[in-house]
């Protein structure tokens, strides 16, 4: 039988590179060309103005870069800041998200449990409706007369104005155990300073008006990741945890021996996720809080965005964008260092080793 054109080899590759073409393209115009106007713009003195590449744009070199890391003044203490915030927030929201959404799909994996389809799209449900939309809705619950003060005071406790109150809850919890008071605070503390900001800054801690936040997007947040542990919870094969049940293992037993460890994929996907989603948080500052009070709700990607298109100091924000997807990338790197599966690695090593071994004696 004679081959024809369609399967000639030699036309194949022609063909798939026909079809990805048109893709390139897009992925190149519209990401990998503004990555590197971006980085040409941090690097540069452009006003916004005109091209960037215009003559009146100059290169600067990593001005952009030590106003931000190593120059004393205001645009580096707002950029810890910024940091410190961000640091707080994530530390609050990912922890307590993985663990709802993990609880949550659990919960609705029952088979016991009657209408768990409601129950899943109930869950699910604020993870697609507008942020703006629920952001505004918060910004009435947490109100200083709002729905979570008038619960708190059924319950004899006066709640906040949660978003005009710009005290650390590390400041607070200090306060109240009577390790040290508010407004005198520790002078080793106040006195020591590190990257612009005092030791006492950066073991405040969220802000109050930084805790309601992290209520909305925990709640918010939740539901997409139980989606994503409902999948692998589903693709757990019952012989597995029918063997465990067998060698008389508890439901405790099967979960923290079984079904966790065949999670880990997904639990490495929902950290790294929720990393990257909690560093890069900007619409809820936007619309709660402006990044106040006091700067508490400040977060470094706010913070770009008010100094590029508030300041016109496009250079710095293209900077601190830049600064902010280093710190992402070390992040999620430091963590799959910690989720790796250590009895894999260990062979993978062991196996390298033989290899190499091997080649010498070969050599030899």
């Amino acid at each position: 039988m004679s081959r024809t054109k369609s399967g000639d080899p030699m036309r194949q590759p022609a063909a798939g590179w026909l079809f990805v073409t048109p893709m390139i393209v897009i992925v190149g115009l519209f990401l990998v060309v503004p990555i590197f106007m971006a980085l040409w713009v941090s690097v540069s003195n452009w006003s916004g103005r005109g091209t960037p590449f215009g003559g009146n744009t100059q290169f600067i070199g990593l001005k952009n870069y030590s106003d931000l890391l190593t120059r004393q003044g205001l645009a580096r203490q707002d950029f810890m800041m910024s940091l410190r915030n961000t640091f707080y927030y994530v530390i609050g929201v990912v922890p307590l998200q993985t663990v709802l959404a993990l609880l949550l799909a659990v919960l609705v994996n029952q088979k016991w449990l009657k209408g768990r389809t409601f129950f899943r799209t109930a869950f699910y449900f604020p993870s697609v409706v507008s942020s703006v939309a629920i952001s505004l809705v918060f910004l009435y619950l947490f109100a200083g007369s709002g729905a979570v003060n008038a619960m708190l005071s059924w319950m004899g406790v006066h709640g906040p104005n949660w978003f005009q109150d710009p005290r650390g809850l590390i400041h607070l919890a200090g306060d109240g155990l009577g390790l040290w008071d508010m407004n005198k605070p520790p002078s080793g503390l106040a006195d020591t300073k590190i990257m612009n900001l005092s030791l006492w800054e950066w073991v405040k801690g969220p802000s109050v008006a930084m805790s309601a936040i992290m209520f909305q997007v925990i709640w918010t947040t939740a539901g997409t990741f139980m989606l994503m542990f409902l999948a692998a919870l589903q693709d757990l094969p019952t012989e597995v945890e029918e063997a465990a049940m067998v060698d008389g293992a508890n439901a405790r037993q099967r979960f923290w021996n079984v079904t966790v460890p065949h999670l880990r994929p997904t639990i490495f996907l929902v950290i790294t996720l929720g990393i990257i989603g909690t560093w890069q948080v900007f619409d809820q500052m936007y619309v709660m809080s402006k990044g106040g009070p006091a700067k508490t709700t400040l977060t470094p990607a706010y913070l770009s965005y008010q100094a590029a298109f508030e300041s016109q100091k496009w250079g710095r924000g293209a900077a601190m964008a830049f600064l902010l997807f280093l710190l992402i990338f070390l992040m999620t790197q430091a963590q799959r260092w910690l989720l790796r599966d250590k009895d894999e690695a260990a062979a993978k090593k062991v196996a390298k080793a033989q290899a190499k071994a091997a080649k010498k004696a070969v050599a030899a």
